[in-house]
């Protein structure tokens, strides 16, 4: 139906940057919502940043204003820039969509960022 596919994950150090990106194919007619999620080992996953309609974003306080979120729409594709990265930003970052007019949505398999010095 629909495939996601992540990537830009990596070994950073504390205060580096990442952009990751999520590119959205398969049956696609329109996307709702483009969003990232991140799990730490032992933890659930939590929400990290999503993007809506006409470009309406939001951020979890632990990422405000050093993560951004933005997309590529003639290429179905999200990123997330993430600056200022903390070792506590350590997780598998995953890329998740929703289309119109469908319930539910589609994830990614997941790219590691590890923050370490």
């Amino acid at each position: 139906q629909v495939q996601l596919v992540e990537s830009g994950g990596g070994l950073v150090q504390p205060g580096g940057s990442l952009r990751l990106s999520c590119v959205a194919s398969g049956s696609i007619f329109s996307i709702r919502v483009m969003g990232w999620y991140r799990q730490a080992p032992g933890k659930q996953r939590e929400f990290v940043a999503r993007i809506i309609g006409g470009g309406n974003t939001n951020y979890a306080d632990s990422v405000k204003g050093r993560f951004t979120i933005s997309r590529d729409n003639a290429k179905n594709t999200v990123y997330l820039q993430m600056n200022s990265l903390k070792p506590e930003d350590t997780a598998v970052y995953y890329c998740n969509v929703g289309l119109v007019g469908q319930l539910g949505g589609y994830w990614g398999q997941g790219t590691q960022v590890t923050v370490s010095s």
